[in-house]
């Protein structure tokens, strides 16, 4: 009789499978081990930030098929593992996802938590906006971070509201979240003393090479047109006109700033450093904005 599966035998397998079927990763994980203990443990209802405390823990054969069957719709959808469990991470805190909005990744959640922006922030700092909200996980962070201010939160697209409705009400936060569909800026309820955008920056030839996980997202989400700053550049000439007078912009836009500077080559700004470099998220002066 062969020896009961434990939860690591699972994971090493399951990283197996999942590298030799050439998935792509960067919806949470960056690595095919990572994102089997992301799906073993979610489908074993273990925590998933400690690996190390279960690792040696027999498996029952039911579990063990379960798991390998969640690793094996992985491998047959090409869909990120999010939008199997239902479930990302950002910062420790939990979210709700489906396939209605993108998977939230954004760097900005981690200059929330490591107080990146606060020297541009004081007690003026009231109203905040998180454009193109998607899931409403930045505008949830927002709200958790600086516990004295409202938070709205506006996408064009109604679906990605439903499910940040979701998580405002998951974490408690109806009272001070506001949802708004709008286009942009326009229809939100200006002005405010801090904007944080995660707009679609993907330049049409990336967007032709993206592999079958981001195709799984929304395209709305993703598609910033040939440079990849049909959003950016709309945003950076209406901005200065929705902030108050000491209020500053903190945009992410990825692997794009060759782009981002040829678009706006005398624009002032400053580069917050994050886990991916410092070049993936500028933050901008009001008094610096077209106005």
């Amino acid at each position: 009789m062969s020896a009961p599966a434990t939860v690591i035998g699972l994971v090493e397998a399951g990283a197996s499978r999942l590298a030799d079927a050439g998935v792509a990763f960067g919806h949470g994980t960056a690595n095919a081990f990572d994102e089997a203990a992301w799906l073993v443990l979610w489908s074993l209802r273990l925590p998933l930030d400690d690996l190390d405390s279960v690792a040696e823990r027999p498996v029952s054969p039911a579990d063990a098929a379960r798991a390998e069957a969640l690793i094996g719709q992985r491998i047959a959808t090409r869909k990120p593992a999010a939008y199997l469990t239902r479930e990302a991470w950002l910062q420790g805190v939990p979210f709700y996802i489906d396939e209605r909005a993108i998977v939230p990744r954004s760097f900005i959640a981690e200059l929330l938590a490591d107080g990146s922006i606060d020297p541009w922030l004081g007690e003026h700092t009231r109203r905040v906006l998180d454009l193109c909200t998607g899931n409403g996980s930045l505008a949830v962070l927002a709200a958790m971070t600086y516990p004295d201010v409202v938070v709205d939160a506006s996408d064009l697209s109604s679906e990605a509201l439903e499910v940040a409705a979701i998580n405002v009400t998951k974490h408690g936060l109806d009272e001070r979240i506001t949802l708004i569909r709008s286009d942009g800026l326009a229809d939100v309820r200006a002005p405010y003393d801090l904007v944080l955008c995660n707009p679609p920056y993907v330049n049409a030839g990336s967007m032709a090479g993206l592999p079958a996980e981001y195709r799984a997202e929304p395209e709305l989400a993703l598609h910033g047109g040939a440079d990849g700053m049909d959003f950016v550049r709309r945003l950076i000439g209406q901005a200065a006109a929705c902030m108050s007078d000491h209020a500053v912009l903190v945009l992410e836009i990825g692997n794009e700033r060759p782009h981002f500077e040829a678009a706006f080559p005398r624009l002032e700004v400053v580069w917050l450093s994050t886990s991916a470099g410092d070049d993936q998220v500028v933050l901008i002066e009001r008094d610096n904005l077209p106005q």
